[in-house]
């Protein structure tokens, strides 16, 4: 003989519960025991135990079997099959379904990128330049409304501008409605029943646009620059996106760059290195006279203060660096030659390391 199971007692109801009482009862119990919502050992049996005696009691022929009887149908009866989906599901079936519309939320337009060349001096001291881009922008002819100037988009007949379509369905639970987005108007509540001739009724196109770009000064090779608002235009009224500039820097024909220093190498003879001498030499600013002091070795670094990079974003330069280099004539004349034989006499030798 079968256990008698007491759902009046599962679901917590009286014998003469009215079906409004049950219907309370069950929902309040599955909410409370669904799987998805309850990871406590034993809620799974205890759904499926709420279920099978709502199955029973819901049914007027099955619960006057039951009062009659006092006998359950098989445990699980109803049951099988029965997919739990998730925890949204049994929620939806019983409060009112789910919503997928689209929103008009504001979205930032996307972002651009664009590589600009620029020479060693506009890097180091700055410059304006001008960069060619093709973005979307919101349509110049219908400002965005997508419909021909003078007309309006059109309420959507097929969600009467709501911009969502309500199903109606019968369960196991009973009837529930289901929303979901429009197919027609895409959630936007209108349509464009005359489009602009511009944009095609998208309310956005393509241009060409040159962008004046500010590069400030120190700016140095593969760094970005970024120009808030300069990228494609938003949606439903949201920012438009940003401008990012790559820069690449030409390399200087005797300059070179080291962070906010200037390197510049400047060839001198073994006579002004060893008696010293007044040369004109380059800087980022014009030529200017440096002294080389008598004595000066191969390698030796002179510092020019202030004659380098401006530091970026900052006050204050960065230094010009003077590299000595020595420089060995490659051929002699007759006097020449006598003369180093001369001085090679008379000029110490320098000592060897010894071992």
């Amino acid at each position: 003989m079968a256990i008698k199971r007491d759902y009046y007692q599962i679901l917590g109801v009286s014998r003469n519960a009215t079906d409004d009482e049950i219907k309370k009862a069950f929902r309040r119990l599955a909410f409370q025991y669904h799987p998805d919502h309850n990871k406590e050992p034993g809620a799974e049996e205890k759904f499926k135990e709420i279920n099978e005696a709502y199955e029973v009691l819901s049914d007027p022929e099955k619960r006057a079997n039951y009062d009659r009887y006092g006998q359950p149908v098989a445990p699980g009866w109803g049951f099988k099959g029965f997919d739990f989906g998730g925890f949204g599901d049994i929620f939806e079936a019983f409060f009112g379904g789910t919503t997928t519309t689209a929103q008009r939320v504001p979205q930032k337009g996307a972002d651009l990128q664009t590589r600009l060349v620029i020479s060693f001096k506009e890097a180091v001291f700055g410059c304006q330049k001008e960069v060619e881009l093709e973005r979307v922008e919101v349509c110049a002819s219908c400002y965005g409304v997508g419909s021909h100037p003078g007309t309006n988009p059109q309420k959507c007949p097929e969600c009467s501008g709501t911009g969502q379509v309500r199903r109606v369905q019968q369960s196991l639970f009973g009837r529930f409605v289901n929303i979901t987005t429009c197919h027609r108007c895409h959630g936007q509540g209108t349509v464009i029943t005359n489009p602009c001739s511009q944009c095609h009724g998208t309310g956005r196109h393509k241009v060409k646009r040159k962008v004046t770009v500010h590069i400030p000064p120190g700016v140095d090779d593969g760094q970005q620059l970024r120009l808030t608002g300069e990228g494609e235009a938003g949606f439903f009224g949201g920012s438009s996106g940003n401008l990012y500039i790559n820069l690449s820097v030409r390399p200087h024909r005797f300059f070179q760059r080291d962070g906010e220093n200037i390197i510049y190498e400047l060839s001198i003879n073994f006579a002004q290195a060893a008696l010293g001498a007044e040369i004109e030499i380059p800087t980022l600013n014009g030529p200017i006279t440096l002294s080389v002091p008598p004595g000066t070795q191969h390698g030796k670094i002179l510092r020019l203060k202030g004659k380098g990079v401006p530091h970026l974003n900052d006050k204050g330069r960065g230094d010009q660096l003077v590299r000595i280099s020595l420089v060995t004539p490659k051929s002699l004349d007759e006097r020449q030659r006598k003369l180093f034989e001369e001085l090679a006499k008379i000029l110490p030798q320098p000592e060897l390391p010894k071992e």
